[in-house]
């Protein structure tokens, strides 16, 4: 059975399939987690469906990845809401979160194809799901419903899939997010093995080049005094998606609780914004031609004072990639496979200690 999904850059199938673990998933080791979650023995959450190849030689196991845009695993919904639902590849016990930025979805970068085979080898899984923020969800969302949302999904995967750690990998806004999240402190935040941060960079920064930014952020300022920060901005403050006044000036307005990469902000303010990540395993990604940020911005300068600022992060400069690292997905996805061997579950310390 296939099935379809599109994102912003391509329309992809995918297939489900349901295999045995031949790796350390198929172990019966009980999880660490257990302390904090129940009902560990209700597994109806998730559906596997099989391909319509019959098992064979060991050519036969194909993997994450059949052909070029088309994944095999697992389609399964983590939550109440119909947007709620997540695509998993590899049935391991140790999952990268992939969390994607504005109006991204499934497949939204080109690295995620080669990066699910090279976690295949790793005997990690791939988690890629979609929230009330997905696609055009995020003008009508916020960081705190993401981080409610993301928390949901790793307790279902700690429930349902006796996850023993997960690997948080933000794109853009999705790097906000993980910064949130790890500030809420949830239960369930203390699965998080380590972070990465893949183009953190400022909404700020690029919005203030666009000429409508300046009155639309007073606008949105006036309604939210008003009390009206949850009704929508006119059309033309974002054409690509319904915002609301709270959303916008969280993203565009100077502080607002989207504003965490800014190169404008001092040390003192990025430290108070990112200092908790020092607790967590940190690797930041950064474009060196990201479109994204602005060219007055020394982009060398920033990624060293946000490293810093989380606790000396460990620093990746990729030359010449662009936002997404289309350009560049060999060297993403050696710099993220290199930092998951050199911590892993053995590695890394038990957060339950």
């Amino acid at each position: 059975m296939n099935l379809s999904v599109s994102s912003a850059t391509t329309s992809s199938s995918l297939s489900s399939l349901s295999s045995s673990s031949s790796s350390s998933s198929s172990s019966s080791t009980k999880s660490w987690f257990s302390g904090i979650v129940r009902g560990r023995s209700d597994r109806s959450g998730s559906v596997k469906m099989t391909s319509n190849s019959t098992a064979g030689g060991a050519g036969d196991n194909l993997g994450p990845v059949v052909r070029k845009n088309h994944f095999q695993g697992v389609l399964f919904k983590y939550g109440p809401k119909a947007i709620q639902v997540a695509f998993k590849t590899g049935d391991y016990k140790q999952q990268v979160i992939f969390i994607g930025g504005l109006t991204d979805g499934f497949l939204a970068t080109a690295y995620l194809e080669p990066l699910a085979i090279a976690l295949d080898r790793e005997k990690w899984s791939l988690v890629q799901f979609l929230m009330s923020s997905s696609y055009t969800g995020y003008g009508t969302s916020s960081l705190q419903e993401d981080a409610k949302e993301l928390d949901q999904l790793i307790n279902y995967l700690i429930n349902k899939e006796d996850s023993e750690g997960v690997v948080l990998l933000g794109h853009s806004t999705g790097c906000q997010d993980i910064v949130h999240y790890m500030r809420a402190n949830s239960a369930c935040s203390r699965a998080v093995r380590a972070a990465i941060l893949q183009a953190p960079v400022s909404d700020r920064e690029y919005q203030a080049t666009l000429p409508q930014t300046a009155s639309m952020i007073d606008l949105a300022a006036k309604m939210i005094s008003e009390g009206r920060g949850s009704e929508l901005m006119p059309r033309e403050a974002d054409p690509t998606a319904p915002i609301t006044a709270y959303r916008y000036h969280s993203l565009c307005a100077y502080n607002g609780d989207d504003d965490l990469f800014s190169s404008d902000l001092s040390d003192d303010q990025l430290r108070m914004r990112l200092g908790h990540m020092s607790s967590t395993h940190c690797q930041v990604i950064f474009s060196m031609a990201d479109e994204y940020v602005p060219d007055y911005v020394d982009k060398k300068a920033l990624v060293e004072r946000l490293c810093r600022a989380m606790g000396d992060a460990e620093k990746v400069e990729i030359e010449y990639g662009n936002h997404s690292l289309s350009n560049r997905v060999d060297e993403a996805v050696a710099a993220i496979i290199d930092f998951i061997k050199r911590g892993g579950p053995k590695g890394w310390d038990d957060p339950w200690n």
